[in-house]
């Protein structure tokens, strides 16, 4: 059986608590893999790997930073399919949708090569006589990550590259359900040449999650998964002094208008509540129908989900995969079985499903509920599988108040034809990211990505400005020089004297 041990300074270490955990392939629901779950005493170690090369990683040029981060770049590009093969192994997720989390991946390495811009400062001179005020940014020091299984290799890249560029170094605690990806991420960062301990891998479970948070030399946590999990590490770091950006949960809508192009509307709502087999927190996760379009749309949308292949994602034909494990396939699936009692009508139900010679798999197929209410479990709660509720609103207004009554406010979209219309929706929307006719609106690297209400905790967003902002601090320096003129200083220059 394959293991999985821990990477801290530079090099493999292996797991000395004793504890390991289990990682199956979702496709057969076989054990492939064991994983070590470090101790707190091996969580220390990394954080001290880690401030040992801050010492010198703090205070390197960004030169040397922005090279290893160049050549970094290229053998991610280069290993694109092997990251993507793991990821597929143990997350279950289509080669394709794997590819396109390694291409995400690489836009934030991408702004991490261009840090030179990003860590400018500012200068203004003579705010007084011959008195000059700069403004700098510099790093924290230790930061750690932790990160969840459903983008193994994505979510770490949307922090560590930026945070190492910033100066500082990294402690990553991926998921322990599907933790190949983040070692095979550190070994290629050795490779092009990070100094040993400017990025170490943890594995673990709760153990590590809280010595990190109660480490004394690790000034900041970034995090990514549930809301209650959001909300328990923003409170605990929070408490032993560190910075963090937590983000949550969350209940995406997509706002269909009567002048939409309704085929337009289906496609998309059928990518982006069905891709990854719904397992990402920018799924769309709640369709809105205002007016008399929801019964042709409903129809358009189960006619394009009954068509969508599920099968192992190692199968080029298999357009969806399986679940991570069978806990999580079954609490999905308990939201379909309980959502007719609770007055929804399951139009499609994907409990059944199950893959020839993979039955052992974590397999469920599509699910789509109509006329679901806002009280019932299959609305309130993040569900993160392939279910689709629809819910309906007579007029916009109506729409937007159900959206904004919602306590996520991760992601949202519009679908309408009117441009003044989409005007308003955005500014009157109360979600951090915003789609006009698109229906999963992550933003590029270069923009910060995050929610509103319960679906962050912290004051920044994650990678773009915000990203640089949360892995530095800025300092302001008063500098008054005195005129070489004046007086005998030190050595005489030459200078002519105004008496």
């Amino acid at each position: 059986m394959k293991t999985v041990n821990h990477w801290i300074g530079g090099k493999t270490v292996e797991g000395a608590s004793g504890n390991w955990g289990p990682v199956t392939d979702p496709a057969t629901g076989a054990v492939t893999t064991q994983v070590a779950l470090a101790s707190a005493e091996e969580v220390d170690a990394a954080v001290t790997a880690a401030k040992e090369a801050y010492a010198t990683w703090g205070t390197s040029s960004l030169a040397q930073r922005t090279s290893i981060l160049f050549r970094y770049r290229a053998l991610l590009d280069a290993n694109r399919d092997a990251i993507a093969e793991l990821i597929t192994a143990e997350h279950g997720k289509v080669h394709s949708d794997a590819l396109g989390e390694v291409a995400r991946g690489l836009e934030i390495v991408e702004l991490a090569c261009g840090i030179t811009t990003q860590l400018k400062g500012e200068l203004s001179t003579q705010v007084s006589n011959r008195v000059d005020v700069s403004s700098i940014r510099q790093p924290l020091g230790v930061v750690a990550g932790i990160t969840p299984f459903n983008f193994p290799a994505m979510v770490p890249m949307w922090m560590f590259p930026l945070a190492i560029a910033c100066g500082n170094t990294f402690v990553l605690k991926p998921s322990e359900k599907d933790p190949s990806a983040a070692n095979l991420l550190a070994e290629l960062a050795a490779e092009a040449g990070l100094p040993d301990g400017v990025l170490n891998v943890v594995h673990g479970d709760k153990v590590a999650v809280d010595a990190l948070l109660a480490h004394p030399d690790v000034a900041a946590v970034s995090f990514v998964g549930s809301t209650p999990i959001a909300r328990y590490i923003h409170t605990t770091a929070s408490a032993n002094g560190k910075r963090v950006q937590a983000l949550g949960g969350a209940k995406n809508h997509m706002l269909v208008l009567p002048d939409a192009d309704l085929d337009a509307a289906a496609d998309a709502a059928v990518s982006a509540a069905y891709g990854s087999a719904g397992e990402r927190c920018m799924a769309i996760s709640a369709v809105v129908a205002v007016s008399s379009i929801a019964d042709e749309l409903v129809d358009k949308i189960r006619e394009r989900a009954e068509k969508i292949k599920i099968g192992p994602g190692n199968d080029p034909e298999s357009e969806m995969g399986p679940l991570i494990t069978k806990a999580h396939r079954d609490k999905v699936a308990s939201y379909v079985t309980g959502a007719a009692a609770q007055g929804a009508d399951v139009v499609l139900d994907g409990t059944g499903h199950t893959v020839n010679g993979f039955e052992d798999g974590h397999w469920i197929g599509l699910s789509l509920l109509d006329r679901v209410s806002t009280d019932s479990d299959a609305y309130r709660d993040e569900i993160f599988g392939p279910v689709l509720c629809v819910l309906r609103a007579e007029t916009y207004e109506e729409g937007v108040a159900l959206i904004n009554a919602s306590p996520f406010g991760n992601g949202t979209a519009v679908f309408t034809r009117d441009g003044g219309a989409a005007r308003r929706f955005q500014l009157e929307i109360q979600a951090g990211m915003v789609g006009v006719n698109v229906p999963i609106p992550v933003p590029v690297g270069y923009h910060s990505f995050g929610g509103w209400k319960d679906s962050l905790f912290g004051d920044h967003h994650i990678y773009g400005n915000d990203g640089v902002h949360f892995y530095t601090r800025g300092k302001v320096v008063t500098t008054r020089w005195p005129d070489p003129s004046e007086g005998h200083i030190g050595v005489d220059l030459g200078f002519p004297r105004n008496h």
